[in-house]
């Protein structure tokens, strides 16, 4: 089985075909690289799948009975964001093309394509997905962190995060340096911050 270290394990590729020898042949290859593989004849079985909170990717034809290709990257875009898509048909044109390419299809390949081909484009996809969930993930723990302060502590990260002193911060909000400074503390602690730039990074990802 050929070694795949970049890709993560549990790596899922949908693929969506209406032609059973495609779905067939996709599906092998991919399983031959050590991934997991789902196969849907329509978008609409597609979009009644649940997507399991793993890297992922959508290998999809343009050309489906009920919604086409591109309607469903219309549909899908928003709530599956994390889920890049290699679109592939044996009719492309130009305009087709870019506007798949547009709305974020990260490859569009016309049949027939190499083996080769396509797993790179894979590998590409499931790198995306795997980044932008770690991204999302990362993004939730400082959420959460914030919403473990209380009011007073959010009012200090907010003066803090733009360059007040302690001084001022007590100024501004009627409170003793020495209190501001035990905020201070505690916001650092509570938003696992390792230094102020990196709380000011984190005020930013927060707006």
């Amino acid at each position: 089985m050929p070694e795949n270290s970049a890709v993560p394990p549990d790596a899922l590729v949908f693929i969506v075909d209406d032609d059973i020898s495609v779905r067939e042949s996709v599906e092998e290859l991919i399983q031959f690289q050590g991934w997991h593989a789902l196969t849907c004849a329509s978008a609409e079985e597609f979009l009644s799948q649940a997507i399991p909170d793993v890297p992922s990717c959508l290998v999809l034809d343009i050309s489906l009975p009920d919604l086409t290709g591109l309607d469903l990257q219309d549909r899908i875009s928003a709530d599956r964001s994390e889920m890049p898509i290699i679109f592939i048909t044996g009719y492309g044109d130009v305009p087709t093309s870019v506007r798949a390419m547009k709305a974020g299809a990260v490859e569009f390949l016309t049949k027939p394509f190499s083996d080769d081909v396509l797993i790179s484009a894979v590998r590409q996809a499931i790198g995306h997905s795997a980044a932008a969930l770690a991204d999302r993930a990362s993004l939730q723990d400082i959420k959460d962190c914030f919403n473990s302060l209380s009011r007073r502590e959010r009012e200090v990260m907010a003066l803090v995060v733009v360059g007040f002193l302690n001084k001022q911060i007590g100024f501004k909000l009627g409170i003793s340096e020495i209190t501001v400074k035990a905020h201070r503390g505690q916001v650092m602690r509570k938003m696992k911050a390792k230094s102020l730039p990196d709380l000011v990074n984190m005020s930013g990802r927060l707006r």
